[in-house]
């Protein structure tokens, strides 16, 4: 894959309501904030907008972009559009957008590479866990998702899944536990308990 073919859209947003008010973010997993394993899943990106409060500390390796949602906590889906708004690449010069929630510690630049090949001739690709659910970790083409979003003043409370329906995606079961997210102080605990 050429990392130059695709952007990616970080997920940091959100108000961490089950975590206490913490931010997300900055919660560590194995000596890591959540923000650093997600900035090296999508690595290989060209580009990288995370969407959520600037980090305190630049991240590691390459430089990134912060926005906030518009609406503010206007949802992931929100979150996904604005990310995509404030990419400086054209949909020409990178056709595919990487989307990882910011709480899935395990995703790997390898789980982005396998959405990558499994979305090709397809809108894209999102990740599986085994219980059958949509992971907020996917692979989509730009302009197919520009066609399917609604415009800003619409955003607001939009379902993920919703906004991604009309889209043709392939999808890609999880391995090991790339599939596990961070909601609660008992899943950072738990993480890797099978």
């Amino acid at each position: 894959m050429d990392p130059e073919s695709f952007c990616a859209v970080v997920l940091a947003g959100g108000r961490g309501s089950r975590l206490g008010g913490v931010d997300k973010a900055a919660v560590e997993v194995d000596g890591r904030t959540l923000l650093a394993h997600a900035l090296d899943a999508v690595r290989e990106a060209a580009e990288v907008v995370v969407v959520g409060e600037e980090a305190r500390t630049a991240p590691p390796g390459r430089p990134v972009t912060f926005v906030v949602e518009e609406p503010r906590h206007g949802g992931p889906a929100a979150g996904l559009l604005t990310g995509c708004d404030a990419l400086v690449r054209t949909p020409a010069q990178a056709p595919r957008v990487a989307v990882v929630a910011v709480d899935m510690p395990r995703l790997t630049a390898a789980t982005v590479r396998r959405l990558h090949a499994a979305a090709r001739g397809r809108d894209g690709a999102v990740l599986v866990g085994p219980d059958g659910r949509r992971q907020l970790a996917l692979v989509v083409d730009r302009v197919r998702l520009a066609a399917v979003a609604p415009g800003p003043e619409d955003r607001n409370g939009t379902a993920v899944w919703r906004l991604l329906e009309p889209l043709d995606l392939a999808e890609v079961a999880a391995t090991g536990q790339e599939h596990r997210d961070v909601d609660t102080w008992t899943d950072v605990r738990d993480l890797d308990v099978p």
